[in-house]
């Protein structure tokens, strides 16, 4: 029997951008009613555990993380109510749903700061970090390059600068005040208390400021993210918090701490790696990130992914690295930025359905719990010239109608443009067609994702390389959990490998594709075998009379 409390090993996750799946009142936003109604098909997809974008009243200059009013509903989005009526929809499909919460900073139009700003001797004035000068804090690097030239801006009104280590609309809060750490707790407690199921913590290794430091993964955040991990534990121990720390493996692993910090965290490292495999046709990098990766406490667990609503960050990858896959997939310098790339998954991958399907392949096998982005599931395209990262949060592309289904709001009034390229509008793209084709990229990856869920191995077991494939160009493992043993194979080659497997370390009669039900007798030792380009086998070992 497995420990419910630890459902998030086994959990298919999917992100889910509010404004951009269904829009249920015509106004050309997608809203929380119009998830609502979608829920059946995220639910046939598989999907364990729903993660939401932040909802929160906001400008919206960064889609919605700069939260103006951590207690409520952006109206665009609904409101509590609607919010309420989700959250029990989703449970009532068996689903769990968690929600993005920023801890790292505010909108400077949340009343905190507008307080803050206008009155040196107000109580909020501390919520925030001001300075006289640029000069403190001079070794934290800047993560927008492509828009901020500091992480200090300058306040007219307060007449001192503020930190901020993302856009300059979003003042950093001040934790080292006990009256900021307070107002966290409380809005955890108002959405646990709700129904919510866990958190997505925003950009936590930023939380805190020492000078002489980078301003990353200090002490203090940990100790911060433990009370928080104790409080959840004591009062909704069912509940997650799952972490956006962009950080080495190495550095990623203190945050879970002795298995009393976050639950999960992003495996941000491997993810580019991924797309290094599949374009140089070559398993080495995944080999070494994870070989770098230390081993982390029995009731933690990675996430993985392949995109999410973020430019696919390149922070975690060497400058040559860099430069290559910049090179290998965002030729086009308006493909690029920041430290990363503005694409979505199927133009990464040339739309090419093989490649999509073994890039989920590794998604749903290797070590951690796979995250799926809104409309990767379908192969939906994205539109780079859409500015900041606006690109791959286009509408959902449910059928060929008008609007591509999403909204019945008259044309040009949409909160974004619908994808119009030839490969992937909506008449090319969409669920309906999906839907109705067996051998879709969609009806493929439920089946994988129903397989997945089948076989425990996936989620909870131990990984192991197969020590007699030497061929660089296939990637081949064991995933093991109480007496389920499976090996995953995977051509990562756009060139046919003939390869030979030595089984004398296995005891069974036969292996089975838990995919496709053949099998492969292991009365010999040795077995040949010749995989096609981007071919892909999930076999379980039977073991029969051993």
């Amino acid at each position: 029997m497995l420990n419910n409390h630890l459902w998030y090993k086994d959990a298919v996750f999917y992100e889910v951008y509010v404004r951009a799946f269904y829009d249920s009142n015509g106004d050309g936003h997608g809203d929380l009613a119009g998830l609502t109604q979608k829920l059946d098909y995220i639910k046939d997809l598989g999907v364990d555990c729903i993660w939401l974008l932040p909802t929160y009243p906001s400008p919206l200059k960064d889609d919605g993380y700069d939260i103006a009013d951590y207690y409520d509903v952006h109206p665009d989005f609904g409101t509590l109510e609607d919010f309420k009526t989700l959250i029990d929809a989703v449970h009532k499909r068996g689903m769990r749903i968690i929600t993005d919460l920023v801890l790292n900073h505010t909108s400077d139009q949340h009343h905190w700061f507008q307080e803050a700003r206008s009155d040196p001797a107000s109580p909020y004035r501390d919520y925030y970090v001001w300075s006289d000068s640029q000069e403190r804090y001079k070794e934290a690097r800047i993560i927008f390059v492509d828009t901020e030239d500091s992480n200090w801006a300058w306040d007219e009104e307060a007449g001192q600068y503020y930190w901020h280590r993302f856009y300059s609309s979003q003042p950093d809060l001040n934790f080292d005040n006990p009256k900021v750490r307070e107002e966290m707790f409380k809005a955890l407690k108002f959405w646990l208390d709700m129904g919510i199921d866990g958190f997505r913590a925003d950009a936590i290794p930023y939380l805190y400021e020492r000078e002489g430091t980078n301003c990353e993964n200090l002490p203090e955040t940990h100790a911060f993210i433990k009370e928080v991990r104790a409080y959840m534990d004591e009062h909704h121990p069912e509940c997650i918090l799952l972490g956006e720390a962009n950080q080495w493996p190495e550095d990623v692993r203190p945050y879970f701490a002795d298995g009393d910090e976050l639950h999960m965290n992003f495996h941000f490292p491997i993810m580019p790696r991924l797309y290094m495999a599949l374009h140089q046709g070559d398993v080495s990098s995944i080999k070494e990130i994870l070989a770098r990766t230390p081993e982390i406490p029995e009731n933690s667990q990675w996430c993985i992914f392949l995109r999410n609503h973020d430019e696919l960050t390149l922070e975690m990858v060497e400058e040559d690295e860099r430069e290559w896959m910049w090179q290998a997939y965002a030729p086009e310098e308006r493909m690029r930025l920041n430290l990363g790339i503005r694409r979505r998954l199927a133009p990464l991958l040339s739309n090419d359905l093989s490649k999509l399907l073994l890039a989920n392949s590794l998604l749903l096998t290797l070590p951690g719990s796979p995250i799926i982005y809104y409309g990767d599931e379908i192969g939906m395209g994205d539109n780079i010239w859409l500015e900041d990262r606006n690109g791959v949060r286009t509408p959902m592309q449910w059928d060929s109608s008008p609007n591509g289904g999403f909204s019945t709001a008259l044309n040009g009034s949409l909160y974004a443009p619908l994808v119009d390229s030839k490969e992937y509008r909506p008449s090319v793209i969409s669920v309906a067609m999906q839907q109705a084709d067996p051998t879709s990229l969609l009806n493929r990856l439920k089946h994988m994702i129903s397989v997945r869920k089948a076989h425990p191995a996936f989620g909870r077991g131990d990984f192991t390389w197969e020590a007699s494939i030497t061929n660089t160009s296939i990637a081949a493992y064991w995933r093991s959990y109480e007496g389920q043993q499976i090996l995953v194979l995977q051509n990562l080659s756009k060139e046919d490998q003939l390869i030979n497997l030595e089984m004398n370390h296995v005891k069974g009669n036969s292996l089975q594709d838990i995919l496709t039900s053949q099998k492969l007798g292991l009365k010999k030792n040795d077995i040949t075998i010749t995989l096609s380009a981007f071919e892909y086998h999930w076999y379980l070992l039977d073991r029969g009379d051993y």
